[in-house]
């Protein structure tokens, strides 16, 4: 049988917006297709640059393995620069 959780307080309307807002700014960084997936998650951190969350982001392209980046930051406080610096080192 599948075990589910659930976050009890609900999804922080704040917190979703960031994930779409990076989503998107990921997706058009990295030129992705449809085909493409973007997932953005914070999770928490104990690293001192990162106050206590950090965001993480993969991307899933058809034939490739999965890629992981990591910005030591909040998703909402992470910037369209933050992406780039992150992504320079991603091959596209």
């Amino acid at each position: 049988m599948a075990r589910f959780f659930f976050n009890r307080r609900g999804q922080d309307p704040e917190t979703a917006d960031a994930s779409r807002r990076l989503s998107s700014a990921v997706r058009a960084l990295l030129a992705l297709t449809e085909d493409d997936g973007v997932t953005v998650s914070e999770i928490a951190c104990s690293h001192p640059e990162c106050g206590d969350a950090e965001t993480v982001v993969l991307i899933m392209r058809l034939g490739r393995p999965t890629e992981a980046v990591k910005v030591l930051k909040a998703m909402r406080l992470v910037t369209d620069d933050d992406l780039r610096q992150a992504f320079a080192t991603v091959p596209t």
